[in-house]
């Protein structure tokens, strides 16, 4: 006796409903994981806030003594990074650094100079900038400041190895990232802080080098973001309940 098979137009339909559900589910775990990439967003929308708040602070108020060395081990970039500091000291123009720069008067160098401290410490300082045709300290000896001198600025973190692509090569004096430890190295200097200093604006004698170029500017797309990941989270669900609307019609 034969047994009842199922109809022809059944078994079509169970693949096609197989492949429906697994699309739906599918488009439910996206939903899921965009809702997530959206929250993570906002948390981080409102963290960066938080620091563009707290820099903001440091850069606006009154200086304050750099750190002394007994601080050193505790100075981090989320705590003091932009803070406005003074120092007193003799610079070391013969201990001069040059760096590759890119600003906007062009491109040219940042001048790190050693500044030497009354308690045997030193802090590098970036004086400013030059143009590429001024790097010789010669062609602006008016800037090369001798005696007793107070400068002030912010505190930067170092930034060791070099720039995109570009490597720091201190045998061959090409610079391009301000590697506070490897430039100390490089020349022979002992108990320098682990940060350097940004000078400010303050003038020196024959304009250069050119202070006070430092950029405080923070990327922040991250509403940007939280709104593309929320929107596809909702083109996600939108898309499971068609499905669903589709196999229960």
């Amino acid at each position: 006796m034969a047994l009842d098979q199922p109809a022809t137009g059944e078994r079509a339909d169970i693949k096609p409903a197989r492949s429906r559900l697994l699309f739906a589910a599918g488009m439910l775990f996206l939903t899921v994981v965009f809702l997530g990439l959206g929250t993570w967003q906002v948390q981080r929308l409102f963290w960066k806030l938080d620091l563009i708040a707290r820099v903001d602070a440091r850069v606006n108020a009154a200086p304050v003594p750099a750190p002394p060395s007994s601080a050193w081990p505790a100075i981090d970039a989320g705590n003091d990074e932009y803070r406005r500091i003074t120092a007193a000291g003799v610079f070391r123009h013969d201990k001069e650094t040059l760096v590759q720069a890119v600003t906007g008067l062009g491109a040219g160098f940042w001048v790190l100079t050693p500044l030497e401290l009354a308690d045997g410490t030193t802090i590098l300082v970036n004086r400013g900038f030059v143009p590429a045709d001024r790097r010789d300290p010669q062609t602006r000896a008016e800037g090369e400041i001798s005696g007793n001198v107070r400068i002030t600025g912010l505190l930067r973190m170092p930034e060791p190895g070099g720039a995109f692509l570009r490597l720091n090569d201190p045998a061959s004096g090409r610079w391009y990232s301000r590697d506070v430890m490897a430039i100390a190295a490089t020349n022979s200097l002992a108990n320098v802080a682990p940060y350097f200093v940004d000078a400010d604006a303050t003038p020196n004698p024959g304009g250069l080098p050119v202070g006070g170029l430092t950029v405080v500017r923070f990327r922040n797309s991250h509403l940007v973001y939280a709104v593309t990941w929320y929107l596809l989270a909702v083109m996600s669900a939108g898309a499971a309940w068609a499905i669903h609307r589709r196999r229960i019609g």
